[in-house]
């Protein structure tokens, strides 16, 4: 079968089963719906989003594409999307790079853009998967794009700054950051910005900010806040381990969030002059 050849039914289905890790849930044909870690269909609605008809978009640490393929749903001229070439790329710890990768490859499959490929082959999408990290964004890349989507990302790297100023760099309209952010912070500090130093390096979790330091994390690096949503959860998809947390988290997550899953904060930002 061709890359641009849609694929049967039962095909699909039998590559939705092979792959062996999906991050996002996407609905890819009718009765067949990815596995994944994580199901944005139900908060996609919630989002800051403006109106993306006729625009040039990006959508930065795509994974396996689904906010790629909102962009293209909400009527994007042209949607690029980046995310690393492989599981060496991550910003690994000191002493874990090894095993990290030994562990992401067991569990995800060596190919980092398999899942991807499938969904985007199934959508009939014409969204552009470039292998480049947020970090080595720059005009003379990919140019500039009139909308910017970056969906749970900067908890992962060593140095959000660094990557949002990269963001800003090739940004001529509007950004969209979507990020998790920690349930107790935000309850006990709703103004105060701050970050938690990850403690689950398993999971690459770097930083953790609460709702004002998303905020203030996107307003250091050259953006003016224009809109903010009220905290949201991401719920669980079906193939999550919904490992750590307990209890305590959960209650937390729906006091803040009101709802179950991962809580998340999300902004609409414009470059600031």
């Amino acid at each position: 079968m061709s890359v641009d050849t849609k694929p049967t039914i039962d095909h699909l289905r039998a590559e939705v089963a092979a792959h062996p890790l999906w991050y996002h849930t996407i609905e890819l044909a009718p009765g067949v719906v990815t596995p994944g870690w994580f199901d944005l269909r139900q908060i996609v609605e919630r989002m800051p989003w403006p109106d993306l008809n006729g625009l040039r978009c990006l959508d930065v640490g795509t994974y396996d594409g689904f906010l790629a393929f909102e962009l293209e749903r909400r009527g994007a001229a042209e949607v690029v999307a980046i995310d690393i070439a492989d599981h060496e790329s991550w910003d690994w710890p000191a002493g874990v790079r090894g095993r990290g990768t030994e562990f992401l490859a067991d569990i995800a499959g060596p190919d980092k853009g398999a899942g991807f490929r499938i969904a985007r082959r199934a959508l009939g999408s014409n969204v552009d998967r470039r292998e480049l990290s947020v970090y080595d964004l720059a005009p003379e890349r990919l140019g500039e794009f009139d909308f910017i989507t970056c969906g749970a990302l900067l908890l992962h790297l060593r140095d959000p700054l660094r990557a949002l100023e990269a963001i800003r760099s090739v940004c001529r309209g509007r950004f969209l950051s979507a990020e998790q952010i920690s349930p107790l912070t935000t309850l006990l500090h709703p103004r105060r910005p701050l970050l938690d130093v990850g403690p689950a390096l398993s999971e690459l979790r770097w930083w953790t900010p609460n709702a004002a330091g998303h905020r203030r994390l996107v307003e250091a690096s050259g953006f003016a806040v224009e809109r903010a949503v009220r905290p949201y959860a991401v719920a669980f998809g079906p193939s999550h381990p919904r490992a750590g947390g307990g209890l305590r988290r959960a209650l937390l997550t729906r006091l803040v969030a009101r709802g179950d899953g991962i809580p998340h904060s999300a902004v609409l930002a414009r470059p600031r002059v």
